[in-house]
Parts: C-alpha cells; structure tokens; sequence
C-alpha cells in the first residue's frame, strides 16, 4: 500500500505551498492530463491518467512509494474523495483542497449559493437533475458529455429557465455565457462545465440569509397536507385532505422524481408534491382550474408546470413521470397512465365497481394493486355534531420490479 495519499485540488490558480511539496516528494501521480502536464509534477513519477477513479485506487493501494491525485476543484465536493475512501482500498487520504467548481461558478455569476440545489449529471442522472431544475428556482449542475448544457435544455421543455453556463473555469480558455433554457442546444459547450439553473418565482428570503444549505424544510407553512382554507376552499371531489394524506403517503414524491396530477381541481395535491422537493406537471381540461392552480402554486411559492388539455390524449407528448395521481378521467385514463409505466399509480373512485374495474386494469398491467375504503365524519367541535361526511374507495398501484 502506498505509504502516503496526497489529494490535491486544482482551481487554475498556483498550487500552494502544501501541493507543491507533496507533488516534489511524489513517487505516482494519478490526474487529468491537464494535470499531469504541470511543471510541478516530478519527471521520475510514474503517471496514471485518471479515468476509472476506482482502477486508479486499485494502482495506488498496490503501489510503494508516495502517491498524489489531482483533481479539478474541491475533490471532497462531488469528487474523488470518496472513491479513494472506499474501505475496500484501505488509503488514508490527505486532501489539499482549492475553490470547488460550483462555487467559481456562482463567484463568476456575482450571486450567493447557499441556497442553491446542487446535482450531478451523468446520462444515467440526466432526468432526475433535470426534474430538480423543473423543481427549484437556483440549481448547480455538474456537468458530463452527453449531459450538457445541450441535453438540459431540450429535456426542459415547456419550462422557462436560464441558463449561466461556466466552460473551464480556472483555465486560459475560461468563458462564461447567459442564455435562455430552450436556446442552449444552439450551441456547441467545452467540457467541464458548469450550469447555473435560475427561474421561476422565488420564495421569499430573510435579509439575514438562512439557516441551511439548499432548500429552507421551514419555509411555507407546517404539515405534509394543507387545509381547504390554504386552497381558498370549496375543493373539489377527490381533494379533501385525508385523502390527499393517504395519496400522498402512497406515492412518496421525492425529489427528482416527476409527478403528474392530473385533473388538478384546485391544485392542493400537486402544490403538496412540489412542497416535498418533487417536479410537478398538472393537468387539467378546465381553464379555471389550471389558473387556480397557478395563482396558489406562486403565492404559496412553488414551482409547477401547468398544462391545460384532457387526458388521455394531452399526456402524450408529457416527458416520462415516475409517480402519478390521477384525479379525474377514470378508468380509460388511468389505463393510458399505466402503459406509460410510472413508478406508482393513485387514485380514487366512487363506487366498489369502479374501484374494481380499475384495480383489474392495473393487475393486468403488471401492477400490484392495493384498495382501501377511506371514511372520514368531519365533527363541528362547538356542538359536537356531524357536519360532513366522505366515503370513497383509495387505489394505488405499485410496478414490483421498480418499487423501490
């Protein structure tokens, strides 16, 4: 095993004191090739030009002598770090850290970043960082080939953002360029780079900064479910809040999942999915609806995408939702949803035989169905007496292979 590992970040500014005297006493020297083109690199190491994180740590853990990575940035941020840490490598690592790529970026964009989501994408990360920009008005976006600026921007569809992208920061060919989401695949991009994601309304913020990194949990109002009051009452059938506790419990919206609700009625339950960090898209066939929904998603300071049309035929050409509540339509729309294959299905109906013929359609769909009979008696508690009652029947589906 190497007798010492020296992690060293790299920001384009000379290396400290501290890297250069662990790169002159180096015996291996794994990095970029950037990297291993530094003057500072021993001409008697032997180099390794990282690709696999994983090989490389196999070389340095066989290796005797005195080991150095180079990494871009802040290699404990979204980097080596943690492969290198990996028990089954055994190397206590040393970290010379320097500014991470994230904040050069928003240093470069003049804006604060401790309230900002940070994600990773890779093509197999892709939508899920995607769902998070649809989810949030500040994002960081670690970028990778074939999961650009390019890619983010055509997978936000329908949703207005923009862009800051940083192209090689700390380098001579650094640039920094502002333009819309939905113009960003106009454009050829250098690897690495950076992509702030800004838009949509904001939550109101104290002058005084916040309390945590990334999305404030106690900003808006406490508990998983609002009350009708919050909605501006009068909510529709399908919307009273045990059942939106019990659709929610079902489906779990998380984020970077996608949500699709659709029939939106007043908004309550894609405005609760968004409140839990997850992508909403909501549907609705009535115009008032879809304004409704709107005007509460913003006062209530949450990101949707609101799309006026009726199921099945709008959900067509709808990127792919991993949950979904479907709130109006029945039977033939909740048929059109599973062939979509979400992670997760919820929805209700009015009668044992409707809750039947759904449940049916989703067995054969591959799904494994669930149905409960939800009764709530609301009580007015000046009197004690009855002063509504609700009955309907609760069906969730959940695909086995991808419950997880």
């Amino acid at each position: 095993m190497a007798d010492r590992v020296t992690v060293i970040g790299w920001d384009g500014s000379p290396l400290t004191a501290a890297a250069r005297a662990a790169l002159g006493a180096a015996t291996l020297v794994a990095g970029a090739a950037h990297h291993l083109a530094l003057p500072e690199v021993p001409a008697g190491a032997e180099r390794i030009r990282l690709g696999s994180v994983a090989l490389a740590a196999r070389r340095i853990a066989a290796h005797r002598g005195t080991a150095v990575v180079l990494a871009d940035g802040d290699p404990g941020f979204f980097g080596v770090v943690r492969t290198l840490r990996a028990p089954e490598f055994g190397l206590e690592v040393e970290v010379v850290p320097a500014v991470s790529s994230v904040a050069a970026a928003f240093a470069r964009a003049g804006m604060p970043w401790d309230d900002a989501q940070v994600v990773v994408a890779h093509r197999r990360t892709l939508r899920r960082a995607v769902n998070v920009c649809r989810a949030h008005t500040k994002v960081a976006v670690l970028t990778s080939p074939g999961a650009g600026p390019a890619e983010l921007g055509l997978l936000l569809e329908g949703v207005h953002r923009s862009f800051v992208i940083c192209e090689e920061l700390g380098t001579e060919r650094e640039r920094v360029t502002v333009v819309t989401s939905d113009r960003a695949a106009d454009h050829t991009w250098r690897d690495p780079n950076v992509v702030i994601v800004l838009g949509g309304p904001a939550r109101p913020s104290s002058e005084s900064g916040g309390w945590i990194a990334g999305r404030d949990p106690s900003a808006g109002p406490r508990g998983w479910t609002l009350p009708a009051e919050a909605y501006g009452g009068d909510l529709g059938e399908g919307e009273n809040q045990l059942l939106r506790d019990s659709q929610l419990a079902r489906l779990g919206p998380r984020v970077g999942d996608l949500v699709w609700d659709i029939g939106c009625g007043s908004g309550a339950f894609a405005i609760e999915a968004a409140r839990a960090g997850a992508a909403v898209i909501a549907v609705d066939s009535d115009p008032t609806a879809c304004a409704r929904t709107d005007a509460t998603a913003r006062r209530l300071g949450v990101q949707l995408q609101i799309v006026h049309g009726t199921a099945p035929h709008i959900l067509e050409n709808l990127p792919e939702p991993d949950v979904v509540r479907v709130g109006g339509g029945g039977a033939a729309v909740v048929s059109s949803v599973a062939d979509r294959r979400p992670q997760r299905i919820v929805t209700h109906a009015a009668t044992r035989d409707a809750a039947e013929l759904i449940g049916r359609d989703l067995t054969e769909h591959g799904y494994r169905v669930e149905c409960a009979l939800l009764q709530s008696v609301e009580l007015d508690t000046r009197a004690w007496s009855e002063k509504e009652r609700s009955v309907t029947f609760l069906l969730s589906g959940v695909l086995p292979r991808r419950s997880a």
